[in-house]
């Protein structure tokens, strides 16, 4: 029996994203994304509890995220969860998991808003919000 693992998360970049090239063909973006949530507690005060997430982007949607990201931008991104493991430099197992995103979507005002997406079809025409997809040739 297969299972479902999907990730949808709005939220605000910590720091600009890190750009990394792994061969010639291949770009990853490592994002820092902090999702917040607010309640009022028995006692009538605010309260609030952020959540820091490691999001890995890959291919041409990694390069779209490092030309049109930064610190403090809102997006959301959709994907699925994937824990990875390495041995660090004194031979320790490390283990960290993180959201792969399939779709980037960048929040903001109507002119800043783009919206990039690993599955989609064929290319399409571009307006204030186009839509930029990992799989097709980009127009520019």
């Amino acid at each position: 029996m297969s299972g479902i693992n999907k990730v949808m998360l709005i939220g605000r970049l910590g720091a600009d994203p890190e750009i990394k090239n792994v061969s010639a063909q291949q770009t990853v973006a490592h994002l820092r994304l902090a999702t917040s949530e607010n309640w009022t507690d028995r006692e009538g005060k605010k309260q609030e509890r952020t959540e820091w997430h490691r999001v890995v982007v890959w291919g041409k949607l990694a390069e779209l995220c490092g030309k049109y990201l930064a610190k403090g931008r809102q997006v959301y991104i959709e994907g699925r969860l994937q824990t990875r493991s390495w041995e660090d430099a004194q031979g320790q197992k490390r283990y960290t998991t993180e959201v792969v995103a399939q779709t980037v979507q960048f929040l903001g005002g109507a002119n800043e808003s783009r919206d990039v997406q690993s599955n989609a079809s064929s290319s399409e025409s571009f307006g204030p919000e186009p839509t930029f997809n990992s799989d097709d040739e980009l127009p520019f």
